[in-house]
């Protein structure tokens, strides 16, 4: 397509349309001729996790079944409606958790020790296995373990997910007779255990001090916390603590013990404490979801990262501890949602491996 043509152009959805119809034609995607289940690894490093690849229920999420725990955007939102509705399909699987279970542990290991359909390395150096899952003894078995699951949580993936609904909750007016067993009622997910996922720090980077000269910054800083300064790039080990790179030197950071409120699991979290307590009151950042003064940075690009861009466009960095799956699931029951850019997964599910088309 022309390189000038909008990125929300409606032609756009329509070529996204036509490259999916191709890959279907051409029986690069081929259509399972029965509803059928696939195991899901990704290897990173020394890290493996392993997922159940099936359509999850509209009405689960609609009803808090599958829950979430953060805000979505209206103008992502918009994009990848048009998207999943120009498409007819859901092109990228939600990224979901459960907490583990020992029957399924168990069932999907067997499933394991089989060979593998596919087993490929991305470019990215991410190992993707797939396994099919052809048993009726075991599909029947998925089945009967996943009621007994509770509940379902969101672990990357809010804007499809909603998007993916919505799209549904169009057909549904569509179609005033629909059945519920209808494609459009469901959407394309990867279930893992909660014990399996690997979620890093997400790190902040602010373009200026607020006004404030170094010194000042300084003297603000230890009225909040605790300052030792530390001869490498500092990655927190534990929670409650905080790295901090400015003026070419690294300090470690902890917030005085009385500032951090207990007891309420989204002002506990770390991410929060850096906002209440320094980026708000001392550098002015009111809201990180608008405030163009800061920038986010997953913990995938490492420590360097946040040198280069302090050297280069900020003025100060903070490196966290990560969130953990614990806390992402509290704050979803209690029916929270969590600061904006708490959690950062890896590593990220591929798009394409798995499609699952809207009609029949």
């Amino acid at each position: 397509m022309d390189p000038e043509i909008d990125l929300y152009d409606p032609a756009v959805y329509r070529q996204a349309r036509k490259n999916l119809e191709r890959l279907i034609s051409d029986h690069i995607l081929i259509q399972d001729e029965q509803p059928q289940f696939y195991l899901y690894a990704l290897k990173m490093g020394e890290h493996e996790q392993t997922g159940l690849v099936a359509c999850t229920s509209v009405d689960e999420y609609l009803d808090g079944t599958i829950k979430k725990h953060e805000l979505t955007r209206s103008e992502k939102e918009q994009d990848r409606i048009h998207h999943v509705d120009s498409c007819d399909a859901n092109t990228g699987p939600i990224f979901l958790t459960y907490r583990h279970q020992e029957e399924i542990d168990r069932r999907v290991q067997k499933i394991r020790n089989e060979a593998p359909l596919y087993d490929f390395v991305s470019d990215d150096g991410i190992r993707h296995r797939v396994w099919h899952v052809r048993n009726q003894e075991d599909i029947s078995g998925f089945i009967q373990d996943f009621a007994k699951v509770p509940a379902l949580y969101i672990a990357d993936g809010h804007h499809r997910a909603a998007s993916a609904v919505k799209v549904a909750q169009m057909r549904r007016k569509e179609h005033p007779g629909y059945s519920g067993d209808e494609p459009f009622n469901y959407f394309l997910s990867v279930v893992f255990p909660d014990n399996q996922l690997d979620i890093l720090d997400y790190n902040r980077v602010v373009k200026d001090l607020n006004g404030l000269t170094p010194q000042d910054f300084m003297a603000a800083l230890q009225e909040k916390c605790e300052i030792e300064a530390v001869d490498q790039a500092y990655r927190p080990n534990s929670k409650g603590q905080f790295g901090m790179y400015f003026e070419d030197q690294w300090y470690k950071l902890k917030i005085h013990d009385e500032l951090v409120e207990k007891g309420d699991p989204v002002k506990g979290l770390d991410v929060s404490v850096l906002q209440e307590q320094i980026l708000s009151p001392i550098l002015g950042i009111g809201d990180p979801r608008v405030d163009q003064r800061i920038d986010f940075v997953g913990g995938i690009r490492g420590l360097k990262e946040l040198e280069r861009r302090v050297h280069a466009d900020m003025q100060v960095a903070f490196s966290m501890y990560p969130t953990s799956v614990g806390e992402l699931m509290a704050i979803a029951d209690a029916g929270l949602l969590m600061p904006p850019k708490s959690t950062w997964f890896e590593p990220k599910l591929r798009s394409g491996l798995f499609i699952h088309k809207l009609s029949k």
